[in-house]
């Protein structure tokens, strides 16, 4: 045990620090300043007391030698006496030493449960859902089958979703098997329209097929663009052909897993006819999805739509027309004559249709020659009919720019 009289030793201390020798603890007062060291080479301690001596022992004689005692004694005092005069002050700092860190761990082991706690509580639906999605998908990792019809099942439902808004049209172009060229030239007409607010869907409809190359060619264009629907009759224009038609299509369509109704509306065109699609759409947007009838009105000169009925360059009936065809008898009745005529006769008789729309003069027949049911070719325009040459479809699809959309490549030039 070292014994330094004065505050001055400090410095001492501090370069003593640097020898290679323990503290255990230091006790300061106003005066005194006691070091205890567990170094264990006697020559190492006999160079600290003389270190400390050469620093701490005034100049003055008597002071000199009372240091020197002071060291000396404290030199030769065993380790008994040493341990013996401190041992209850460093008992007692020990002991409020570790009284003081249990306090502080205790009350941190506190908080931190708290705070445990209250992010468990936080975030318990978070892990509840986490192990959920863990079990699903473990659960579907060995069944990739389940994985597929999930994603089905989901894209199904947007799609539904998404389309309960749209207008659905069943667009029907009654025309005769042997007429491929036709129906090509008609698959770039509409096949480069795409309506928006609608999903309008383009058919071929003619009766069964009575020659052995129709049975190979339409099965090609079936296999190649899926767009035929083959009705179970005879070929025929005023007999019957567009009752079979209308009468038709609740059983083609009937889907229990689909959207009811399949379409909104149908449309029963012929195929010298030329539609627009976006202006069909858009004049049918304001206008009820039930009990509707809409066409060009006849006689041409007429603009009542309740009076007459509609010609048959293209008319079109909700779909609850549609299943009143094939359940009413009135139809089944009165199948012969001008089929657009008779169709008027089915749905005054009937008392259908209470909805009618004329949409004349957005419809009209070619300008040449010119009738009083025809037009001049304008912007407004729905439907051109009698379109019986290539040079009139031609001048017709000129007019209403059908190309500006083309884009340019290196691979074609067209001036």
């Amino acid at each position: 045990m070292i014994l330094l009289s004065s505050f001055d030793a400090i410095d001492t201390y501090r370069k003593l620090l640097k020898r290679p020798f323990d503290f255990s603890y230091v006790i300061v007062d106003v005066t005194t300043l006691y070091f205890e060291t567990s170094a264990s080479s006697p020559d190492l301690r006999h160079g600290i007391h003389q270190a400390l001596a050469r620093a701490l022992i005034p100049t003055d004689a008597d002071q000199h030698h009372s240091c020197i005692g002071k060291l000396q004694t404290l030199q030769s005092s065993t380790s008994t006496s040493t341990t013996s005069l401190f041992q209850a002050p460093k008992n007692e700092i020990t002991m409020k030493t570790s009284k003081s860190d249990r306090r502080r761990f205790i009350i941190s082991s506190f908080f931190f449960i708290c705070f445990l706690c209250a992010l468990a509580s936080i975030n318990e639906l978070r892990f509840d859902s986490l192990l959920k999605f863990g079990r699903c998908a473990l659960t579907k990792i060995n069944s990739p089958s389940e994985i597929y019809k999930s994603s089905s099942s989901t894209l199904i439902e947007t799609q539904k979703t998404s389309s309960e808004d749209e207008i659905r049209v069943l667009f029907g172009i009654l025309t005769l098997p042997d007429q491929y060229q036709r129906r090509h030239f008609l698959r770039l007409i509409y096949g480069t329209q795409n309506p928006v607010g609608a999903k309008v869907d383009v058919k071929f409809v003619f009766c069964n097929l009575t020659k052995e190359d129709q049975k190979v060619l339409v099965a090609l264009e079936i296999m190649r663009y899926n767009d035929i629907i083959i009705l179970n009759c005879q070929e025929n224009m005023n007999k019957g052909k567009t009752y079979t038609y209308f009468s038709s299509l609740p059983e083609i369509f009937n889907d229990t897993d689909g959207v009811y109704p399949p379409y909104h509306y149908v449309m029963k065109a012929d195929d010298d006819a030329y539609f627009r699609l976006q202006s069909l759409v858009d004049s049918l947007k304001p206008l009820p999805r039930e009990d509707l009838y809409y066409g060009y009105v006849i006689p041409c000169p007429s603009m009542d739509p309740y009076v007459h009925y509609m010609s048959g360059m293209g008319y079109l009936i909700s779909w609850d027309i549609v299943e009143w065809i094939r359940d009413s008898d009135i139809p089944k009745n009165q199948l012969e004559g001008p089929e657009d005529k008779v169709f008027g006769e089915w749905i005054r008789y009937g008392h259908r249709a209470k909805n009618r729309f004329n949409a004349k003069w957005g419809m009209y027949n070619f300008p040449e020659p010119p009738t009083r049911c025809t037009h001049e070719l304008w912007p407004e325009t729905i439907a051109v009919h009698l379109l019986k040459t290539q040079e009139k479809w031609i001048r017709t699809l000129k007019y209403f720019n059908v190309t500006d959309n083309l884009k340019p490549s290196k691979l074609y030039h067209i001036p």
